[in-house]
């Protein structure tokens, strides 16, 4: 397997693997929200180039971790998400091949923050921690548990206030 950076021609097999990692039969063949979510942020430049990274393996596009532009109060931040494995590919170590390739990328990038809503058994093995105990607050109504954030080696003490997703996150 690879992690490398998303390339022009990965955008309709990262489409699918979010569309299949994320198929919801409640959707009814309606893009799947966190399908639309890429192509949204892809389509508004908000997307991290650096960071937005596929898994291959075979030549083939398994999985796609994705970081864009955000802000704690008016210093900035990343969103992380979303992240997708191939349902058959999902529990062979490649989410965690990709969050510790999105994380260390971010950091030599000097990003300060990484901040995400995801599942609390997941993520903080990567060293993620709720965010209100860092006084970032969530755009939304979250569970403390759910809302977290990464601080990574640029990171300081004055990365406080409310959390802005790009744009892109309040539409989908």
């Amino acid at each position: 397997m690879l992690i490398r950076r998303k390339r022009r021609a990965d955008s309709a097999a990262i489409r699918d693997v979010h569309l299949a990692a994320f198929d919801r039969p409640a959707l009814a063949g309606a893009l799947a929200p966190e399908a639309r979510l890429v192509d949204a942020l892809r389509d508004d430049g908000d997307v991290v180039p650096a960071l937005s990274l596929v898994a291959e393996h075979d030549g083939e596009v398994v999985g796609h971790v994705v970081c864009s532009r955000a802000r704690i109060g008016e210093r900035p931040s990343l969103g992380l998400g979303p992240i997708g494995i191939r349902p058959d590919r999902q529990r062979t170590g490649i989410g965690t091949a990709l969050m510790h390739a999105v994380i260390g990328g971010a950091d030599a990038l000097d990003e300060p923050t990484i901040v995400l809503l995801g599942h609390p058994a997941f993520y903080p093995r990567f060293g993620f921690e709720p965010a209100v105990d860092h006084g970032i607050t969530p755009p939304a109504d979250w569970s403390r548990e759910h809302f977290m954030v990464r601080r990574l080696t640029a990171w300081s003490p004055a990365e406080r206030g409310p959390f802005h997703y790009a744009p892109a996150f309040s539409r989908a």
